[in-house]
């Protein structure tokens, strides 16, 4: 195990954190959008995106030690994919709007604020607990490094 460890896991934590709050940034930012994708000659209103992450670790070294019955390291978290939330669009009664069918119903996006602010806090939180974590590493390593001296 290198001693740079903690320190590449905690910045895989923050890198997926980062994306998932950008994620949620777009989500918000596109709460009202009812053109955003054109499909069979239709716009479809945005659709929700969500942020899938795995651990990383998928080697060989990693099966080897579970195999051996070794505690395995963890190698920290990645991005797999960005997938769109099956969610049905919610239905709204304007007939003056240009996106409004012939009920005169509008499909409005899946995004639900509250959802989405719970889901950012969460990330932001987790992020300034890898900071921390980041922080605590570097102080103990630094003091390593004073000892040896």
């Amino acid at each position: 195990m290198s001693i740079f460890h903690s320190i590449n896991t905690s910045g895989s934590a923050l890198t997926a954190q980062r994306v998932r709050m950008d994620v949620i940034s777009s989500n918000m930012a596109n709460m009202d959008t009812t053109r955003g994708e054109f499909i069979d000659g239709e716009w479809q209103p945005y659709r929700r995106k969500m942020v899938v992450t795995q651990p990383q670790g998928n080697h060989f070294s990693s099966f080897l030690n579970k195999a051996m019955g070794s505690s395995t390291k963890s190698d920290g978290v990645k991005v797999t994919e960005i997938k769109e939330d099956e969610t049905p669009f919610e239905l709204i009664y304007d007939p003056e709007h240009p996106d409004a069918n012939d009920e005169g119903y509008v499909a409005m996006p899946n995004v639900d604020p509250l959802k989405e602010m719970v889901d950012l806090i969460s990330s932001t939180r987790s992020y300034e607990a890898n900071v921390t974590t980041m922080n605590a590493t570097k102080g103990m390593l630094l003091k390593a490094l004073e000892i040896g001296k």
